[in-house]
């Protein structure tokens, strides 16, 4: 009756790969641990095969499918999983209730059978990390099993109340049952998991572990993965210290407890802990987290959460234990709301983490379906990739996204103000400082491409180094790229650029000395001028941020450059039949055959490029980040290698 009542599942398909004797099948199912279980009587001898017309049938050790036991295992209904309850319902023939389900449902509700010794048995089983399953059975007349019917079917029709009602028939029901024994399935941690949690941590990345276990089988499970250390002090907030103490205590205790080593709340908050800092784990399970979250009677419930977080901040990890669905999302908006307002990552692979992805951006294909993976942002097959995931190419975007940024306020900063600062030499009559065809063609033509490729191609380190080195992501975490500091840096230096643009060419170039044959250069000239130097200080600029060269980064950059110069000379050179006016006729050539005009153009781009290349340099000697250490000793590297292959 246990095998069967284990192999009673709508969930599992089973498909022959082999003749039937041969005992091959390969179960499918929603479930991982429904097939672990199939699969493990299987070897015992009984392989299920399938539910056809409501009947089971099962190949026995003799390779006879067993057909006797149909008339008592005729399924008539079936009552479906409840979360918050965590176990789950089936009706089987006439006379009998099955129940299956974490211990925490079952025990309260078993009367007879072996009651210590399976307890004992699925203790040990959850410290070794086995996720264990408890199966217990009841058995009606037929009398109490209509009476079970019809109560459950008013329930159904009740038009107030419904899930209260519905939650008293199953407590009704669920009572004086008899245990008929328990289960354990090894929870087998994938391929690099640990190695993927612990360059999270080193990253500066708080992991928080939420699921539906029970305390021992997750605290084993964080054991194995690493999120806890054996110098892990774990600090325990559950039903069973809150009813030794008030909810009050227990939280004064902890936090009292985790700050004493820290002095005060000056840790890095929800981006891990300094290596000098006392190790703290925290275990919560759902009930206790309930009971945080219910508001107070005087309303004060955010005390009681705040409290919660200060804990939380003070711990390397925490484990979130016996949480049902909407709990998991609860823990994740808490984080959200509070008041660092950090970014939040949720993994899960199974419809119970559904709600939780929801409420922050991961998910993950898994074996156990693809609810999780649509419901989310991204899918990733499997979970060591999290680690390219994020220290490597989310890095690299970071890096790549925040130049971008800054970049284009920087480059039209420098394009705009001379034509500011041109007003006031013209009466502000909006006469415009460049010519059209340069308004229209700079943003689109001259400067776009350079951006763009550097955008999708920029690797300011090697993918190597970053998963070696997983604490270089602490250099951009808290949107470092993209502070007020660094964008009033940038516009700062587009500022200073445009005035070294605007102003170098007017006093340089404020004479009658500027050609061979002593004429001035005239509006237009002084115009072009201007914007040859603005075209080649922002492209140089960004060659300089550049660190991963290639073939298609000098094509961009130097074909940008030299496509300016050619529009240039074509624009000025022909006289356009299609135009108006030609006011640019001959310009660029007049420019560029005077002499003091190469030498200021040359001048003025080195004058504006100065200041960023002294701070690129000062800052890397004297306050030199992480990645730029790592740039430096790659560099050194490579030289000692050359040198080395050629002495």
């Amino acid at each position: 009756v246990f095998f069967c009542f284990l192999k009673e599942d709508d969930n599992i398909d089973g498909l022959k790969k082999a003749q039937l004797s041969g005992r091959s099948c390969v179960y499918i199912s929603s479930s991982p641990d429904e097939v672990a279980l199939v699969e493990g009587i299987q070897r015992l001898g009984y392989t299920y095969l399938r539910l056809k017309d409501n009947f089971m049938e099962i190949l026995n050790p003799k390779n006879d499918i067993e057909r006797y036991l149909t008339c008592f295992l005729k399924k008539i209904k079936k009552i479906n999983f409840n979360h918050f309850k965590l176990r789950i319902l089936s009706l089987l023939g006439d006379i009998f209730l099955f129940c299956k389900g974490a211990d925490s449902s079952i025990f309260p509700r078993v009367t007879e059978g072996k009651i210590d010794q399976i307890r004992s048995r699925v203790e040990r089983n959850a410290v070794e990390g086995l996720r264990t399953l408890c199966v217990a059975y009841k058995k009606f007349t037929r009398k109490e099993y209509d009476s079970v019917c019809k109560l459950l079917q008013n329930a159904k029709l009740a038009l107030h109340d419904r899930e209260k009602k519905l939650a008293e028939a199953y407590e009704q029901i669920e009572k004086d049952l008899i245990l008929l024994g328990a289960t354990a399935v090894e929870d087998q941690l994938q391929e690099k998991a640990a190695d993927t949690i612990e360059a999270l941590q080193k990253a500066g990345i708080k992991v928080w572990v939420l699921t539906g276990d029970k305390m021992e089988t997750a605290a084993a499970t964080c054991y194995a993965c690493k999120l806890f250390r054996r110098n892990t002090q774990l600090l325990e907030l559950t039903t069973k210290k809150i009813e030794e103490q008030s909810l009050h205590d227990v939280l004064f205790d902890l936090s009292k407890t985790v700050l004493k080593h820290s002095g005060s709340l000056t840790r890095d908050n929800f981006s891990g802990l300094s290596t000098d800092m006392q190790d703290y784990g925290l275990i919560i399970d759902g009930a206790a987290l309930s009971l945080i979250m219910k508001p107070r009677e005087d309303g004060s419930s955010g005390n009681y959460r705040e409290r919660f977080l200060e804990i939380c901040r003070n711990c390397s990890a925490v484990l979130c234990c016996r949480m049902a669905p909407l709990q998991k999302a609860q823990i994740v908006k808490l984080i959200k709301l509070s008041k660092e307002h950090p970014i939040t990552l949720a993994i899960g692979d199974g419809a119970n983490d559904v709600s939780m992805i929801l409420e922050a951006h991961v998910g993950i294909t898994g074996k156990e379906g693809r609810q999780a993976a649509r419901n989310s942002d991204y899918a990733i097959p499997k979970f060591k990739h999290l680690k390219k995931m994020l220290l490597v190419h989310g890095h690299f975007y970071y890096v790549r996204i925040s130049e971008l940024v800054q970049y284009f306020f920087y480059k039209n900063v420098c394009f705009i103000f001379p034509q500011f600062l041109y007003q006031f030499f013209c009466g502000f009559s909006q006469q415009p400082l460049y010519d059209t065809a340069y308004l229209t063609l700079y943003n689109i033509s001259f400067t776009s491409l350079p951006i763009l490729l550097y955008s999708l191609m920029e690797q300011h380190v090697s993918t190597e180094m970053l998963k070696r080195e997983p604490s270089l992501y602490r250099d951009i975490t808290k949107n470092a790229l993209l502070r007020w500091r660094v964008f009033i840096y940038w516009t700062f230096l587009g500022l200073f650029d445009a005035v070294v643009f605007f102003f170098g060419a007017y006093f340089l170039f404020d004479n009658t000395t500027v050609t061979s044959n002593g004429q001035m250069f005239g509006n237009w000239t002084f115009g072009t001028l201007v914007f040859t130097v603005l075209v080649f200080t922002v492209t140089l600029k960004l060659a300089l941020d550049t660190h991963y060269w290639t073939w298609i980064n000098h094509f961009v950059i130097w074909g940008s450059l030299l496509f300016y110069i050619i529009f240039s000379l074509l624009w000025g050179g022909i006289i356009w039949p299609f135009l108006n006016y030609q006011r640019m006729y001959y310009v660029f050539m007049q420019m560029l055959s005077s002499g003091p005009a190469w030498l200021g153009i040359i001048l003025l781009i080195t004058v504006s490029l100065l200041p960023d290349v002294l701070k690129k340099v000062l800052c890397r000697q004297l306050w030199p980040t992480a990645t730029e250490r790592t740039q430096v000793k790659i560099s050194f590297l490579v030289e000692l290698v050359i040198f080395t292959m050629n002495p």
